[in-house]
């Protein structure tokens, strides 16, 4: 499938362009991530070859059908309402699918696109006002100050905290949080994280949109036996996906993310999901920490908590148990047995926590 087309609107950095030829010459100034993907992109390949991130398992290379790539885009555009001219700032690593659709989308719909850097602080230094954008949360908790930059953001790639979503509900930028996968080509299904307000009046019920994540057009989701998620959507995979996160399904088009099942600990006889058991968690804890289950002669599995810490004092430890046992959200089994410190995380390369490795560290 050649792809010798692309958007008359289209900008790239200020500079509109009269071919591909143009184009590819004008990206073969940046990093040696942007080029080769151009370059592939209006090739005579019907694929494309991306990279998972590693974050679920082994990271592995799929490939993508361009024809679904733009699918993919045009729901975007369609679902944010962000047509032609639109200035967006790409600030991820393109060597990964949330990058690379950040140019498809632009190519395909005829975007002023920005790039910068990925770093953690990605509109430092930056003046322009832009419609669009998509960050990382690390990413959006060093933006805060700035966010009136930006219209429209997805946040992916990780879990915004409870303390995260707090500081940005008086952003006048309207922040999504993202849910989707490699295989889905990014996100298949978003969730408003504050400006709630607005939604008042084209949808009653404003708490489940606080709760619940949405679905873009053309996907069908469904509960398996597992309580897994299973999404059809013909329009970007050609096969249905059975995942391992854990939903309660709340209509044909919205679902709630529970956790997954990798990671579900059956603790003397009770099921935990250690994502509900963290969100409850960041209201009391700043650094980066996780939950898991540790092998224990009577439960089973034991409730821990690492936290990434080079040290922590005994009383800092005492006063933070205390601290857990006073936090009314927590049931009786969600009050981890153990606290761990660990001087730092193992992480994929899109910074992501390797649970399992990281917990090989305490051995």
């Amino acid at each position: 499938m050649k792809i010798d087309k692309f958007h008359s609107s289209f900008q790239l950095n200020g500079v509109s362009f009269a071919s591909v030829d143009e184009i590819l010459t004008y990206a073969s100034r940046f990093t040696d991530e942007i080029y080769p993907f151009l370059e592939t992109w209006f090739s005579d390949d019907a694929f494309i070859t991306v990279k998972t991130s590693g974050s679920t398992g082994v990271p592995k290379n799929i490939k993508l059908h361009k024809s679904q790539m733009i699918n993919s885009a045009l729901a975007t555009g369609s679902f944010f309402d962000l047509k032609e001219n639109t200035t967006a700032l790409l600030c991820l690593p393109t060597g990964y699918i949330a990058g690379k659709m950040m140019l498809v989308r632009a190519l395909t719909l005829g975007w002023h696109l920005d790039i910068v850097a990925p770093t953690s602080y990605p509109l430092r230094g930056i003046k322009k006002q832009y419609d669009f954008s998509a960050m990382v949360p690390l990413q959006l908790e060093n933006s805060i100050n700035s966010l009136h930059q930006v219209k429209k953001l997805i946040v992916g790639g990780g879990v915004v905290s409870n303390q995260l979503k707090d500081k940005i509900q008086s952003a006048s930028c309207s922040i999504f949080a993202t849910y989707g996968m490699t295989e889905t080509i990014t996100h298949i299904a978003v969730k408003r994280l504050n400006n709630f307000s607005s939604l008042q009046k084209n949808n009653s019920n404003e708490s489940s949109q606080k709760d619940f994540y949405q679905t873009l057009p053309n996907v069908e989701i469904y509960k398996d036996v597992r309580n897994c998620l299973v999404i059809k959507a013909p329009k970007v995979s050609n096969e249905v996906i059975f995942t391992n996160d854990i939903i309660h399904l709340v209509a044909d088009d919205q679902f709630e993310w529970l956790g997954r099942l990798d990671n579900v600990i059956n603790s003397g006889g009770v099921k935990l999901h250690p994502e509900k058991i963290e969100e409850k968690l960041s209201k009391i804890i700043s650094n980066r920490f996780f939950v898991a289950g540790l092998a224990d002669d009577r439960l089973g599995q034991k409730l821990v908590l690492i936290i990434e810490l080079p040290f922590a004092s005994l009383e800092a430890e005492v006063a933070l148990k205390l601290k857990i046992k006073q936090l009314k959200s927590l049931t009786k089994f969600e009050i981890p047995k153990e606290i761990y410190f660990v001087a730092n995380f193992i992480d994929t390369e899109t910074n992501k926590i390797q649970r399992t490795k990281t917990l090989e560290l305490l051995q």
